[in-house]
């Protein structure tokens, strides 16, 4: 059933995810210049300095698989599976972003944003789907048992 809580704890890491292609990460001083660091790459007055594109590729496949996890609820094995494996690939996007930021330049002083955290909280939120998929797995097994 697509109006379960669940769906809405995805649709809300959709969300959130989805808002990181749009706002800043951090902002990294080097050299006398600061530069911005969003998710199309390290910028210095709107000119691309590094590439984000494997960032880009990355949280595309993430927000798609969210997508993905919301249509499968008749799939309930499958959809814990893929959030599952959602939390690994969120774990790999801060991976993703210490990279970029910290091997970009030498001596430089980095202030993330609040955006950074973004991924934090939608494993949370993927957490908490797959406990509720989880208990209607087992109502719905619990109810087969009784027939």
């Amino acid at each position: 059933m697509i109006q379960r809580i669940q769906t809405i704890f995805i649709f809300l890491a959709t969300l959130i995810t989805g808002v990181l292609f749009f706002v800043p990460l951090a902002d990294i001083s080097a050299a006398g210049q600061i530069y911005i660091f969003k998710v199309q790459g390290v910028m210095l007055n709107e000119e691309i300095i590094y590439n984000g594109i494997p960032i880009m590729l990355f949280l595309g496949i993430i927000v798609l698989l969210h997508l993905v996890a919301i249509f499968m609820y008749k799939k309930r094995i499958r959809q814990m599976r893929i959030l599952t494996f959602l939390i690994i690939l969120l774990l790999g996007l801060f991976g993703i972003f210490y990279y970029f930021t910290y091997a970009s330049f030498e001596n430089e002083t980095i202030a993330f944003k609040i955006s950074v955290s973004f991924p934090l909280v939608a494993i949370i939120l993927d957490y908490l789907a797959i406990r509720n998929i989880g208990k209607d797995e087992a109502l719905i097994r619990s109810l087969n048992r009784i027939r």
